[in-house]
């Protein structure tokens, strides 16, 4: 985790100040500070930590540093914005495959683009995130998906039962750009920052057809709505138009008016209810109009609970009952989705066609998919999950090594694989058994 540069928090933190003492007020000044050395150096090491492909130039971050140079690739980024001469490239439009089959478009802008971007917002984050409601939670400092469930357990615990599970439809490609530089330019009017925003928002969108043609697909001069997945501005203008709807609840003092409390992480959000849900939702309706959103029908449903589970974030969450004590407690763990993504992800990684592969690489590379899974899902209570994901890795591995060593029994191969072997002489990652969650009610 790379740390902010002494030389920037306190520009940072007098900006946050400002922002939060005077909520009308309206930075002017902030343009000189993009094209800061300092920044866009701090800009450049945190969009080479993110790593990433290069855009539609073909750049790497390799060519950058073994034949421009860093010094000189700012230098130059630092000319153009002085100038007023910088100008996006096109973005390049990835397709994502998701759970379902279907997929989803990801917008790369090239690393030029990104670090530009990840200065402007080095700069204005921390004014916006004066304003953001606790109720906020995707993409912000501080704060991560285990705060936003966290919420959501607490809302439950407190008889909160009834959930709006909201799907919006086709968000980042429905933001309406008037509306979102609107919102913005509450809060800055430098003209600068607005019209380099304006120009992220309107940059052409490159795909490939199926024979590899490259083609415009999207954005452009004429396109007014959208923002891409993938862009590092993309997250905070965001949360900017979505804190819309938290403003609104927050002000007209909805979770009492209404007693529904909203939980949002970027564009995904339930409202916890602790009655009727037909004004929450109404409500929820009326402001995302206003906003030129829709709700995904389809996808979006309302929930009990105490009945059932609803998913959020690769969780499945619902309201259960202690067998030891008969106490109610808001029940967290992996997804079904959730779970069988890893399982999958394993078995792909021991499929038999690997057998020429070194072992060791074989090993290296479930180990990584196992300790990335265990992080985010190593919480709450997940014990009973974490153990079906133990024993497909050590399950995955015995049959891998089977297929590697030509042995076809299995009895054989429990002898020869034993399970204290596969973590003592192959070093597999052992799967913690235990969430971090012991009891039914630690959260409370």
């Amino acid at each position: 985790m790379l740390t902010t540069p002494e030389m920037i928090r306190p520009l940072q933190r007098k900006l946050y100040t400002k922002a939060k003492q005077e909520p009308a007020y309206r930075f002017y000044a902030l343009y000189d500070k993009v094209w800061r050395a300092d920044i866009l150096n701090h800009a450049y090491r945190l969009v080479r930590a993110n790593k990433g492909s290069p855009g539609v130039d073909g750049i790497s971050f390799e060519a950058i540093e073994q034949t421009t140079g860093i010094d000189a690739f700012l230098s130059e980024l630092a000319q153009d914005l002085k100038e007023k001469t910088y100008h996006p490239s096109p973005v390049q439009r990835v397709m994502i495959p998701k759970a379902d089959g279907s997929l989803r478009p990801l917008g790369i802008p090239t690393i030029r683009d990104r670090v530009a971007q990840m200065a402007v917002k080095l700069v204005i984050e921390p004014i916006f995130e004066a304003d953001f409601c606790p109720n906020s939670y995707g993409f912000r400092p501080k704060k991560s998906a285990h705060d936003a469930v966290d919420a959501i357990a607490e809302a439950l615990y407190r008889g909160y039962t009834e959930v709006i599970d909201a799907d919006l439809s086709k968000y980042f490609d429905s933001i309406p750009h008037a509306k979102l530089l609107a919102v913005v330019a509450e809060r800055i009017v430098d003209g600068a920052i607005l019209h380099v925003i304006k120009l992220w928002l309107k940059a052409p969108v490159i795909g490939e057809d199926a024979d590899g043609t490259r083609k415009h697909v999207g954005g452009g001069k004429a396109n007014s709505k959208g923002t891409p997945q993938g862009g590092v501005i993309s997250p905070l203008l965001s949360n900017c138009y979505l804190h819309l709807l938290d403003r609104i609840w927050d002000r007209h003092q909805l979770c009492w008016k209404l007693k529904a409390r909203i939980v949002r992480y970027a564009d995904d959000f339930v409202v916890l209810c602790g009655g009727e849900v037909d004004a929450p939702l109404a409500t929820v309706r009326r402001v995302l109009d206003r906003l030129e959103l829709t709700l995904n029908e389809t996808k979006t449903r309302i929930i009990d609970a105490r009945k059932e589970s609803f998913n959020f974030l690769g969780f499945a969450i619902r309201v259960s009952k202690s067998w030891k004590s008969g106490k109610s407690y808001p029940h967290v763990c992996p997804a079904p989705k959730s779970l069988a993504k890893i399982k999958e992800r394993i078995k792909q990684q021991t499929d038999r066609r690997l057998t020429p592969v070194p072992l060791g690489d074989v090993v290296r590379n479930m180990n990584a998919s196992l300790r990335g899974w265990v992080a985010y899902f190593h919480y709450r209570n997940s014990s009973k999950v974490l153990g079906k994901v133990k024993t497909q890795a050590e399950e995955r591995l015995r049959t891998h090594l089977m297929n590697r060593y030509k042995i076809s029994d299995r009895g054989t191969a429990l002898l020869r694989f034993p399970r204290q072997k596969l973590y003592a002489n192959y070093g597999l990652y052992k799967v913690p058994m235990t969430a971090g969650w012991n009891t039914a009610h630690a959260s409370v």
